[in-house]
């Protein structure tokens, strides 16, 4: 198999301006595409969404044009390039669906995004390039060291999609939409003195859903640089258990460097490190915070690898559970997954999907100890 990733070419980015554009998928997804299209100029001529009739409801679809697959005329399914926005059902056979709705050209949103790179950092649509000798050698020897067949079958699907736009499926490595960074294995092993380190927390959706799993912990820390986002995760966050010290915000974005960094802000969950930034933020190694974590989730939109690096000491000294996402750029081949099974000894480390379209990929690393306790 890994043969056939190595070897075959693969396919080119869609186009992205020879066609109007219409959206498929008013989800959360499809409104991070909406407002997407906004800030790069490129404008669509409706959304489209088998719920249309209640989305047309929602007033942040205000002033879009929604219809439903079948009441779109023939002469506009012929004409536009329908962008699908969705990632938790499979791409393959929703698209066959479209065709046969009489769409004429459907593609995966992540895709068409990838013309616009220039512009807007979003890079959840990259290709893998051919692999090298190198990168064959050290794909496989990644794929032997993980814990299960099915990391390796999840490992397998993620490298096929970003190779060959290719949807592999495996028999017992089903992609689980509801259990991103919790998946039975990490949840087996948590206890009620946690300290949670949330790195990309966002809004806190995270934070919120680790206390819910542990039901007590010793403190979380969430980390978001994003003006906007770090807001509501401290109105979040101060809702949900005072202001006490249990749950803090740091405002320094994640890296193996310290100093400031050119932030791209205002993009919601796409807000990143990047050249297209306008402002600046403070970049801080975490081995520099004085934290003492236990678990440690990391979604850095890309900046994983750099982040762990950053975090040597304090991952060596404290050997705290990492939940980290790897589908934002091809450090996600083999490059984090390698740093980690060779820079901590004595994990169990997993490979997950949680979504399609090659998004929602997380390594799981946990110590043997925590196994062997729990």
């Amino acid at each position: 198999m890994l043969a056939q990733l190595a070897e075959a070419s693969g396919p080119a980015a869609a186009q992205a301006e020879d066609r109007p554009l219409a959206l498929y998928g008013a989800g959360n997804l499809g409104r991070l595409a909406r407002d997407y299209l906004k800030l790069v100029g490129r404008d669509f001529t409706l959304a489209v969404d088998r719920a249309a009739g209640r989305v047309a409801a929602d007033p942040a679809w205000a002033g879009v044009r929604m219809m439903l697959p079948e009441a779109v005329p023939d002469d506009v399914k012929r004409t536009v390039r329908l962008a699908v926005s969705v990632v938790t059902t499979p791409y393959v056979p929703l698209e066959k669906a479209l065709l046969a709705d009489g769409f004429d050209d459907v593609v995966p949103f992540y895709d068409l995004a990838e013309h616009f790179r220039h512009l807007h950092p979003l890079s959840n649509g990259w290709f893998a390039a051919p692999l090298t000798t190198t990168d064959r050698g050290n794909t496989a020897a990644v794929l032997a060291g993980w814990a299960d067949d099915v990391s390796r079958a999840h490992h397998l699907q993620f490298l096929a999609w970003r190779r060959l736009r290719e949807e592999w499926t495996f028999a017992g490595a089903p992609v689980a939409n509801d259990n991103r960074f919790f998946i039975q294995e990490v949840r087996s092993v948590l206890r009620d003195d946690e300290v949670f380190v949330d790195g990309g927390a966002h809004h806190g959706e995270v934070s919120e859903a680790f206390a819910a799993v542990v039901g007590g912990f010793r403190q979380i820390v969430a980390i978001e640089p994003d003006p906007a986002s770090r807001a509501r995760l401290v109105r979040k966050l101060n809702a949900r258990f005072g202001d006490r010290a249990q749950a803090v915000v740091y405002d320094c974005a994640l890296s193996d460097t310290e100093g400031e960094g050119r932030f791209h802000d205002g993009l919601d969950y796409a807000s990143q490190l990047s050249a297209t930034g306008g402002i600046c933020v403070m970049r801080r190694r975490l081995d520099g915070l004085g934290l003492k974590p236990t678990v440690i989730k990391l979604h850095l939109e890309g900046e994983e690898l750099p982040a762990l690096k950053g975090a040597r000491e304090v991952l060596l000294r404290q050997r705290p559970i990492v939940l980290a996402t790897v589908y934002h750029n091809a450090d996600g081949i083999w490059r984090t997954a390698q740093w980690l099974m060779e820079t901590m000894p004595d994990y169990r480390m997993l490979f997950r999907t949680h979504s399609w379209c090659g998004t929602g990929a997380v390594i799981y690393a946990i110590p043997n100890e925590r196994t062997r306790r729990a």
